[in-house]
C-alpha cells in the first residue's frame, strides 16, 4: 500500500482493530487537530508507520517499541522531521491507548534524535536586498500598489504570509490616531499591531486604485487578478498566490532564488534586536509564545562568523 496525498481512506490496520480504533482514528486526527498543516503532516506520518506495521504482519495491539524505534532509523529524514514523526505517533497511540484498543503505547519509551537548533534555516533577506524589491516594484496600476502592500506589511509587521492572506478588508482601521492591522496568526492567537505612516500610506493607495476602501469589512483585504487584465476580482489572494508573487518579484528584482516569504520575517527581527530592542518586546511584535523561538530568527551570531572567517590568513 502507498501513502498518496488527500487519501481520506482508513488505513487497514484501524479497519481491521475494529469500531473503538476507527472512533480513536477520527477523533485524534479531526477532532483533537485544529490547525490543518499540523493535521496533514501528522497524519502522513501515521499512515506511512501503519503502512510500515502492515507490511510486518502487526496488528496494533502487537506493535512494540522496537517496531517504533526501527521505522525512525530507516527513514532518511532529517532530524527534526525523525521527531515530528515520532511525536505523530505517540499522540496518536496515546489516543489508542485511552480508548482501550491497545493497553500500553509502543511509542513512549522511545527516544527522538537529539536536536539543538541555536538558528533558524530559514534564508535572511538584507535591507538592501529589501529596499532594492520594494523600489523595483512598479506602482502605476494596482497590481504593483498591491503587491507593495504586501511585501511591506510582511516587512513591518513581521506577520506570516499565511496571517497576511487572512485579512479582511475590516482588518485594517483607523483607531482615530493611528492605523491598526488585526492578524489571526497561528495557535487562534488574534492580534492588533500598529501601522507606520509610509505602510498606512502604500495600503491606503491600493485600496484607492482598487476601489475597495468602502468595501465590506468581511470581504478579503487582498484580492487576486483577472489574468493579466490588472484587474482584481472579488476572491482573495491565497498564502500560495503572495509566496508565488513574492517569488516573481524577487526574480524580476535579480535577488536569489532561495529568499522567500518568511525571509522577511527573518531580517525583521534581526533588525531590532541588532538597534538594542529588547528581546520580549521582538517576541511580542513576532507572535512567539516562546523567547527561545524568537532567537532562532536572530542572525547577529552569523555576522559575527563570517567576519572572523575572512579575517583567516590562510
Amino acid at each position: 500500500m502507498v501513502v498518496t496525498e488527500g487519501d481520506r481512506s482508513l488505513p487497514v490496520l484501524i479497519e481491521n482493530a475494529g469500531a473503538a480504533a476507527r472512533f480513536a482514528w477520527e477523533e485524534f486526527i479531526y477532532g483533537k487537530i485544529r490547525n490543518p498543516h499540523t493535521r496533514a503532516a501528522y497524519e502522513r506520518a501515521i499512515r506511512r508507520f501503519l503502512v510500515h506495521c502492515e507490511a510486518l504482519n502487526k496488528e496494533l495491539p502487537t506493535v512494540s517499541p522496537r517496531d517504533v524505534g526501527s521505522y525512525l532509523d530507516e527513514q532518511d529524514y532529517a532530524p527534526a522531521t525523525k521527531k515530528l514523526h515520532l511525536s505523530a505517533i505517540r499522540h496518536f497511540f496515546d489516543t489508542l491507548v485511552t480508548r482501550h484498543v491497545i493497553m500500553l503505547n509502543p511509542a513512549h519509551s522511545v527516544r527522538g534524535e537529539r536536536l539543538q537548533v541555536v538558528e533558524g534555516k530559514t534564508p535572511e533577506i538584507t535591507i538592501a536586498q529589501a529596499r532594492k524589491l520594494v523600489q523595483s516594484l512598479d506602482t502605476n496600476h494596482v497590481v504593483g500598489l498591491r503587491d507593495r502592500a504586501i511585501i511591506t506589511i510582511m516587512i513591518y509587521t513581521a506577520a506570516r504570509v499565511g496571517a497576511v492572506a487572512a485579512l479582511r478588508r475590516g482588518d485594517f482601521y483607523d483607531l482615530g490616531d493611528q492605523h491598526c492591522l488585526r492578524f489571526s496568526e497561528k495557535g487562534g492567537k488574534s492580534r492588533e499591531i500598529p501601522v507606520r505612516h509610509d505602510l498606512q500610506k502604500f495600503v491606503g493607495d491600493y485600496l484607492s486604485a482598487g476601489g475597495t476602501e468602502y468595501a465590506d469589512k468581511s470581504k478579503p483585504l487582498f484580492r487576486t487578478t483577472v489574468r493579466k487584465t490588472k484587474k482584481l476580482t472579488q476572491n482573495p489572494m491565497t498564502a500560495g498566490d503572495m509566496a508565488r508573487m513574492v517569488k516573481r518579484r524577487m526574480k524580476d528584482a535579480g535577488l536569489p532564488s532561495r529568499l522567500s516569504p518568511h525571509s522577511f520575517r527573518v531580517t525583521t527581527i534581526t533588525d531590532l534586536l541588532s538597534q538594542g530592542v529588547p528581546l520580549e518586546d521582538v517576541q511580542n511584535l513576532a507572535g512567539h509564545a516562546d523567547p527561545r523561538t524568537t532567537r532562532l530568527y536572530d542572525r547577529r551570531k552569523r555576522k559575527v562568523t563570517r567576519n572572523i572567517v575572512e579575517r583567516i590568513s590562510v
